[in-house]
C-alpha cells in the first residue's frame, strides 16, 4: 500500500513539472515557469526511488497505472475538464495491471 502513496506523489510531481513546461511553451506563460518545472521533476525522480521493488523497471511499469489515474484527476481538478467513463474504465484496468505487477510472484535470486 505504501508503494501506491509513493506512486501517487511521484505522479503529482511529474505531472506538475510537465504542466509547468506546458504553461510556458504552449500557453505563453512566463519562462519563470521553468523553475517550478525543474524542481517538480527533480522531486518526482527522488520520490519514485522510494518504491519498494527488486527492480526499477518493474516499479516504473507499475507506476504507469497510477500515473494514468493521477493524470485523470489532474484533468478534472486542475484543468476543469471532465474525464469520460471510458477514461475511468481504462484507468481501472491499468491500476489492476499495476497491482498484478507489484504483487505477482518473484523469482528467487
Amino acid at each position: 500500500m505504501v508503494n501506491y502513496v509513493w506512486f501517487f506523489l511521484a505522479a503529482l510531481f511529474e505531472i506538475g513539472g510537465c504542466y509547468a513546461f506546458y504553461l510556458w511553451l504552449r500557453l505563453g506563460k512566463s519562462a519563470w515557469w521553468i523553475v517550478p518545472a525543474l524542481l517538480s521533476l527533480t522531486l518526482f525522480g527522488l520520490i519514485l526511488t522510494r518504491v519498494e521493488a527488486a527492480y526499477a523497471g518493474r516499479a516504473y511499469a507499475a507506476y504507469g497505472g497510477i500515473y494514468i489515474v493521477t493524470s485523470l484527476l489532474w484533468l478534472a481538478l486542475v484543468e476543469k475538464a471532465r474525464p469520460l467513463g471510458s477514461d475511468w474504465l481504462g484507468a481501472a484496468l491499468c491500476v489492476l495491471g499495476a497491482t498484478v505487477l507489484m504483487l505477482g510472484p518473484r523469482l528467487q535470486q
